[in-house]
């Protein structure tokens, strides 16, 4: 196990935001997680971080930041020949994940390529991207107890995953800490081209058939174009949800507002959050060093030099907009600390 006292944040957000922690922690197997619960946390206050890539530290962390250092790749017994099961250690890059996975032959993570972050916090977050959810693929999830250090494993079923969200984010937030995933994926591939703007891009390219890899190349493609590098520029991809509301809602805002973008669902009209953000006037626009990405509205960024506070305060700022111009209520994808 490796363990700092007063750990300077900088490297572990991708905001780029300089926050300390009184304590820093890696773990490298189950065993040191729960033997670190039993014999050392004694009741301090405690968050569990990814490659914080979905948070924002709006202060210094009075307590202890743990990070899961597990990184295992597993192939398991698969009761079907055109199945593969993979156990992950909830450490590893999801994009490292997914280039194993293509390389391998191992199909169905493509779309969700160089989405950032690690395995473990995927499986919390419910990561999406292209017409496709981490889980569609997540077979089961192990985790240990951060209360009492015992081991449990969710099915699917009882994760209770929906848009950007899983139990272990809402009734159980801050209860168990992610060890491993366990994914079941396709042998055969077959392209997922079901979101209509990846669709038209392979269309531009002629490609009718894309293999594993032009799928996952043409998204990592379309992602940096779209996406600030967050090693060059500070963001958290995505820093708020869109909004879901139920058809009346949309009927009326559709009459005030002919051009909206939208996608009917189980749960009512999804409306890009982007669309409502740059509507309100914000795409590009700054307060200070923290700022609204010029090319996606629906990216916050670190200019330089932001703090937590600044950045808090520019969602603020947009959300009473959207609220007051449109009536929704944007909620933010990025965790705040």
């Amino acid at each position: 196990m490796f363990s700092i006292f007063h750990y300077n944040l900088l490297h572990r957000n991708t905001f780029g935001i300089e926050a300390w922690a009184d304590r820093f922690v890696e773990y490298a197997s189950e065993d040191e997680l729960v033997r670190f619960v039993k014999t050392e946390r004694n009741g301090q206050p405690l968050v569990h971080i990814g490659s914080g890539s979905n948070l924002l530290f709006c202060s210094d962390y009075n307590g202890i930041v743990l990070h899961s250092g597990i990184c295992s790749v597993e192939e398991l017994p698969s009761d079907s020949n055109d199945t593969v099961r993979v156990r992950v250690g909830s450490g590893l890059l999801w994009d490292d994940l997914v280039s194993l996975c293509v390389d391998n032959g191992w199909h169905g993570l493509e779309n969700l390529s160089l989405v950032p972050g690690e395995v473990g916090a995927a499986a919390v977050q419910n990561i999406g991207a292209y017409g496709a959810e981490a889980k569609d693929f997540i077979e089961k999830v192990e985790v240990v107890d951060m209360q009492k250090g015992t081991l449990k494993t969710v099915a699917n079923a009882g994760c209770c995953y929906a848009y950007r969200s899983s139990a272990f984010k809402k009734q159980w937030a801050g209860r168990y800490a992610v060890t491993h995933v366990t994914l079941r994926l396709n042998r055969r591939f077959e392209p997922n081209l079901t979101y209509a703007a990846l669709a038209a891009e392979f269309e531009l390219r002629g490609l009718s058939q894309p293999t594993a890899k032009q799928m996952r190349q043409t998204v990592i493609e379309v992602r940096q174009n779209k996406l600030p590098d967050p090693k060059v520029t500070g963001n958290a991809g995505s820093f708020f949800m869109n909004p879901v509301v139920d058809h009346e809602t949309f009927a009326a805002l559709l009459s005030a507002f002919p051009d909206m973008p939208h996608y009917k669902n189980e749960s009512g009209v999804k409306i890009p959050a982007a669309w409502l953000i740059e509507r309100a006037g914000w795409k590009g626009r700054s307060r200070g060093a923290a700022g609204v990405y010029d090319k996606q509205a629906l990216v916050l960024v670190n200019m330089g030099g932001a703090s937590g506070r600044d950045i808090a305060a520019l969602s603020q700022s947009i959300v009473a907009d959207v609220k007051r111009i449109f009536g929704i209520t944007l909620k933010p994808e990025v965790m705040f600390i």
